[in-house]
């Protein structure tokens, strides 16, 4: 099984594809590892990304995605662009879409203490953990 995990930092969405195979987590390398919302004031930009990520997961054949979840509130905070991202992904149809706490993530993490691999650019780390925690979860 595959999933798609990601973590929106900005006004990007940080993309890892991870599969589990009987026991073996592994990742899975693309081409694209982040897509971006430029000017989330212009409701175009807003379409355009959606329509980007809709594509994106149509090619890939993704079925699940898992969102590493940002605070709502406090000094660690998501800011709006954050939350705009995430509803897009929410809407995509045909694919079932979870938010995993940082805290679940890290117990995870920590109980299963799977490989980040050298495929993997540092800042894809978190969508990485996202994924894997997800998959182990199931």
């Amino acid at each position: 099984m595959n999933i798609c995990g990601i973590e929106i930092k900005g006004s990007e969405a940080i993309i890892a594809l991870a599969s589990l195979d009987g026991q073996a987590l592994g990742h899975l390398p693309l081409a694209t590892k982040k897509i971006a919302l430029d000017d989330d004031d212009d409701a175009n930009n807003v379409r355009r990304f959606a329509a980007q990520v809709a594509a994106f997961v149509r090619e890939q054949g993704i079925e699940r995605i898992a969102i590493k979840k940002r605070s709502k509130k406090g000094e660690f905070a998501g800011g709006p662009t954050t939350f705009k991202i995430e509803g897009v992904l929410q809407l995509l149809d045909g694919c079932e879409v979870s938010l995993l706490s940082p805290q679940t993530l890290n117990a995870q993490y920590k109980k299963h203490a799977f490989d980040l691999p050298a495929t993997l650019n540092k800042y894809q780390h978190e969508a990485y953990k996202t994924a894997c925690a997800a998959l182990i979860k199931q």
